[in-house]
């Protein structure tokens, strides 16, 4: 399982959105530090938020345009790069702001106190949320190699005792009925071959023909004591992706732990259905 770059897609609406957000906080903190009076606080809200938007979302467009560049990258060379562009991005508009954000005297010409200021800001800033990010994608991705681990487990789960059965049921048809012991093990083949390939999904109508073919070897062992209602709904999206086998687990505990037990056997109903855009087990 690839663990991909760490950044956020600073091309999708809602991660712009939200930067523009948490930018116009840190300008709302930035004038209510440094004004005096009501009359200035709205004046250098509206200076500031006018010049923090103008870094932000230029940055966020760099970032955009250098999204597959810096997907390449490993988390050092990510963060250095990132830094760099942000920094420039920082600087651009430090100098071209300075003339146009009058009539501050602040944000006039800008002095080396004020560009050294923001890069400073910009800096820190920068690095605080490319740390935030890193360990919010590592959090993430940890979550799905975990699912992922335990979904392959699953799919590989093939009970031993079921295995054993099988086997001791082929070896007992071999001398009376070897056509349906042939078909057993071609059944019990496939199953082993989907529980074992490295496969993330199947189609679902692959993973009903699995099923048939776990359940014509269960059918095999149990005899008229296993009965299988079958309800699919008729619009069922067959070429729909599901994880291999995930059938299977489910049907052999229903068996083993339900139908098995009872000296009479039972039905087991296996429903399918489907409602809006998902399948309905």
């Amino acid at each position: 399982m690839q663990n991909p770059g760490f950044l956020p897609n600073f091309c999708a609406n809602p991660t712009v959105f939200l930067t523009v957000l948490l930018a116009e906080l840190f300008a709302l903190v930035l004038a209510l530090s440094e004004a005096d009076r009501l009359g200035d606080f709205w004046n250098r809200l509206a200076l500031i938020s006018l010049f923090v938007q103008w870094v932000v979302l230029g940055a966020a467009a760099v970032l955009c345009l250098c999204k597959r560049w810096l997907a390449r990258m490993g988390p050092a060379a990510t963060t250095l790069a990132v830094l760099s562009l942000t920094q420039l991005v920082t600087l651009s508009f430090s100098l071209i702001g300075g003339g146009f954000l009058a009539p501050s005297p602040e944000l006039g010409v800008p002095p080396l106190t004020f560009i050294v200021r923001n890069l400073a800001i910009s800096g820190i800033i920068t690095l605080i949320a490319l740390r935030y990010f890193y360990i919010r994608h590592q959090w993430q991705w940890q979550i799905k190699a975990e699912s992922h681990a335990r979904l392959r487990a699953l799919q590989a789960r093939i009970h031993p005792h079921f295995l054993f059965n099988t086997l001791n049921t082929i070896a007992s048809l071999i001398p009376g009925q070897p056509a349906q012991a042939e078909q057993a093990v071609l059944d019990l083949a496939d199953l082993l071959r989907s529980a074992l390939i490295n496969r993330s999904s199947i189609s679902l109508a692959e993973e009903l023909e699995l099923t048939r073919r776990y359940l014509a070897i269960e059918h095999l062992r149990m005899g008229d004591r296993l009965r299988v209602d079958w309800r699919l709904a008729e619009d069922l999206p067959l070429d729909t992706p599901l994880p291999p086998l995930v059938l299977q687990p489910l049907i052999e505990n229903a068996i083993r732990h339900g139908l098995q037990r009872l000296p009479e056997g039972g039905t087991l109903m296996l429903c399918i259905d489907k409602h809006s855009e998902r399948l309905c087990f």
